[in-house]
């Protein structure tokens, strides 16, 4: 190619580049400034794909707590810090509420379901699944009850370790999951359940997929990621398989219904279903009810399931804060009797413990993609419906006005000066406004009876120095993955 030739084509990119360019910031007349975008790759030449979180935060250093970032050719705005997410999550919730784009599930869910779903069939659906669960005892003693009794099971599962070095991975799974599958199935399963095992690991194995370098590339470039192969595709066949599950669930419920006796969440979607026959413009039939049902089951699994499997990581690394919880549970609770939830104001220290370990270990740093659902005037800029947003989560929960030492594990982020506990506004473990996860409560109470009655049985064992534990995430994207490890339980005589 001679000189003229490539000048030629240079020149053409240039010209493309500015029209695209010119295209791109007439559609947002007054979007929030951010990094020069480049055609179709838009920034993401900028930033590390294998850390986006990091490279994300990085840029609010130079453009502030709101800036405009391109993710392919699609204009995403970015909230960095606790002050703009409340005013947008919870001081203008309803003009933030809409979902945005989130390809890796959205491929199976297509907008259906309480997650991943928007408009006036999302709030249809969130507002009966929040009825429905606390009608089959969320939030109530009667609760409390499976989750106390599903400890016991976990203690029990624990004790066939006779202290040798194992992965806590699916244990605690498995105790969160049978809490879900109690709720929205009516029964749980045994641990060594072979099809419960091949779940768990259905949803294990998407989480970390979602999560990797493949993930975050399908994050940014979902029409052209969806023809080259990789492991990304794995997690639409994931979802596939956990949507047959359900499915037979679902038949396996018609079959043996009683409208005047519903046994799960699964019943009572089955009796609305059937009351909403003949309204043409009803939002409750079998595809809702099913990518509901897959979203509940997903979530209710993995949240509860990497917080406990994060938190007792960072407990091998400060053994100290295990001497202190232990202390408090023998004061408080005794070796004789099952932790409740009555207990928990008795025990601010453990308390504390568990609310920094969900702030440190920061499970969803990005929270899922909005958007704008109306034209919204915010802090100068014009946002205009249907604009990405991406609250990033993260930034509140290390946020360095409302932590003192944010980076670093440290439970008395969550005491006052006299070891009371105290709340604190920046944290967002379970994201805020309108998109809240409808699980706080519960997850809540599952780790906290979860936690205590695991360190009531046992001493942990780590199988390294203590100081040499990493307790930094394996890879950062959608979650924040603790890494893989093997721990030894002592019981405690």
């Amino acid at each position: 190619m001679d000189l003229s030739s490539t000048l030629c084509l240079l020149l053409i990119f240039l010209i493309t580049y500015m029209l695209v360019l010119s295209r791109w910031r007439s559609r947002g007349k007054n979007l929030p400034p951010g990094p020069t975008p480049l055609p179709f790759i838009g920034n993401m030449h900028q930033v590390n794909i294998n850390d986006l979180i990091k490279s994300l935060v990085g840029f609010s250093e130079k453009y502030g707590p709101i800036y405009t970032f391109y993710l392919g050719s699609r204009p995403t705005v970015v909230l960095c810090g606790f002050q703009i997410l409340k005013e947008a999550l919870i001081d203008h919730a309803e003009e933030f509420s809409g979902r945005g784009e989130f390809p890796a599930v959205q491929m199976y869910s297509k907008g259906n379901g309480i997650v991943y779903g928007t408009g006036e069939r999302w709030r249809q659906l969130r507002r009966f699944a929040i009825t429905t669960l606390k009608n089959f005892g969320m939030g109530k003693r009667s609760l409390e009850e499976r989750v106390k009794e599903e400890a016991q099971y976990l203690i029990a599962e624990f004790r066939k370790t006779e202290g040798s070095p194992f992965d806590p991975t699916f244990g605690f799974s498995s105790a969160g999951s049978n809490i879900i599958c109690s709720l929205v199935f009516g029964d749980r399963f045994d641990y060594r359940d072979k099809e419960f095992l091949t779940l768990l690991h259905l949803i294990n194995d998407s989480w970390h997929l979602m999560s990797s370098t493949w993930g975050q590339l399908l994050f940014v470039f979902p029409k052209i990621m969806q023809y080259i192969p990789g492991p990304h595709k794995q997690i639409y066949r994931n979802y596939v398989k956990l949507g047959a599950f359900v499915a037979k669930r679902l038949r396996m419920n018609k079959e043996t219904l009683d409208p005047n006796n519903p046994r799960d969440f699964i019943d009572c979607f089955l009796i609305k279903i059937e009351q909403e026959r003949k309204n043409p413009d009803t939002h409750f039939n079998y595809e809702t009810m099913l990518k509901t049902t897959v979203n509940i089951f997903f979530a209710g699994t993995e949240t509860v399931g990497s917080t406990l499997r994060y938190g007792f990581r960072i407990l091998l690394r400060h053994p100290e804060v295990e001497e202190r919880v232990h202390e408090e549970i023998d004061q408080v609770i005794g070796r004789d009797r099952s932790a409740c939830m009555d207990d928990r104001s008795k025990m601010p220290y453990t308390e504390a413990v568990i609310y920094e370990i969900q702030r440190f270990a920061d499970i969803v740093p990005m929270s899922v993609p909005h958007t704008v659902t109306r034209d919204i005037k915010f802090r100068g800029y014009d946002l205009p419906e249907g604009l990405n947003i991406m609250p990033l989560i993260c930034t509140s929960q290390y946020d360095a006005t409302k932590f003192k030492n944010p980076k670093s594990f440290d439970p008395t982020h969550f005491l006052d000066k006299n070891g009371v506990f105290k709340k604190n506004e920046a944290f967002m473990a379970f994201s805020a406004g309108k998109r809240i996860c409808i699980g706080e409560g519960l997850a809540q109470m599952e780790l906290f009876i979860f936690f205590t009655t695991i360190l009531q049985n046992f001493n942990l064992k780590p199988l390294m120095d203590p100081k040499d534990i990493d307790i930094t995430p394996e890879s950062s994207g959608l979650g924040n993955i603790p890494r893989p490890y093997k721990m030894c339980l002592i019981p405690r005589i």
